[in-house]
């Protein structure tokens, strides 16, 4: 028997988009599917007009939470599926997307979530020959990331499928977080849970334009913070050693330290509460002094 996927789809107030985001799923060469749409408070009923048009679509509106953590946990809860993949509004996925990663979660069972990079489009639709998420060596993002995921990179977020049994075993995205950052904490909590299966190839096109809410930076100055409570977590259970924790540790200060032209005072104050002893590690007061100068 082939294995329902849930895909959550959280808006609001962008219709237009969401009808090529919906298309995109509706036109998956995988059809065992769910769809379900969570409007964010919309302060129009178009979104729900729009939903009615395909049977495939569970819509659910709720007040307005300010972001997309909410709409993304009422969409876990409401999910049947094996398999969980979140899809942003403005974003499309490939035809063969859910195919190919449903294929590689079956066949390689000691991996939960799988993923792969984005080809960008503009606010058009039209591919504008840049990409996002790739390392510059696959294996970078493949296998146990732990390690070398905090700190350094995310996973772009309409891009993984991940098993239920993960998410349910992670909890939800953390809502007393910024908004536009809270994908970063999820997936890095995610990455002490599971060996990552990255997939080289573009399956989704990212859209940037000029309502993203991805492209405002000050949100991500406190997020170090959130994740040093994730290896504190993980620590204080015995899931890593500590020397492991200690190199997560400077990680973190040095993504920390990259904020600082961004919100200068807040990126010292955060320092010296991830680590009081900070300046005295050479790597970390080079990226400091080398953001500062530029």
């Amino acid at each position: 028997m082939n294995p329902l996927v849930s895909v959550i789809i959280p808006t609001y107030n962008r219709v237009d988009y969401l009808k090529f985001t919906i298309d995109s799923v509706i036109n998956q060469t995988y059809p065992y599917v769910e769809i379900i749409v969570v409007d964010d408070g919309s302060s129009n009923n178009h979104t729900e007009i729009l939903c009615k048009d395909y049977s495939h679509v569970n819509y659910i509106k709720i007040e307005n939470s300010g972001g997309p953590c909410k709409p993304r946990n009422i969409g876990i809860d409401k999910a049947n599926g094996k398999y969980l993949a979140f899809l942003d509004d403005d974003d499309i996925w490939l035809p063969n997307k859910l195919e190919q990663q449903v294929r590689v979660l079956e066949e390689n069972s000691e991996y939960a979530l799988t993923h792969c990079y984005c080809d960008v489009i503009d606010s058009d639709g039209v591919l504008t020959g840049d990409t996002v998420g790739r390392p510059g060596s696959p294996e970078v993002k493949h296998g146990d990331v732990k390690l070398k995921m905090i700190g350094n990179w995310t996973l772009m977020m309409p891009t993984p499928l991940v098993t239920k049994t993960l998410v349910d075993s992670v909890g939800y995205f953390n809502t007393d977080m910024p908004q536009t950052a809270a994908d970063v904490e999820f997936w890095t909590r995610c990455s002490f849970k599971t060996k990552f299966y990255y997939q080289d190839a573009a399956l989704v096109q990212y859209r940037k334009h000029n309502n993203n809410m991805s492209s405002d930076k000050r949100p991500y100055v406190n997020v170090p913070l959130y994740l040093k409570q994730i290896i504190d977590k993980e620590y204080n259970t015995g899931s890593i050693t500590k020397i492991e924790y200690k190199l997560l540790n400077t990680q973190i200060c040095k993504s920390q330290a990259k904020h600082i032209k961004i919100n200068m005072l807040r990126t010292f104050m955060n320092l010296s509460r991830l680590n009081p002893i900070w300046m005295i590690n050479l790597p970390i007061v080079k990226i400091v002094i080398k953001r500062l100068l530029k």
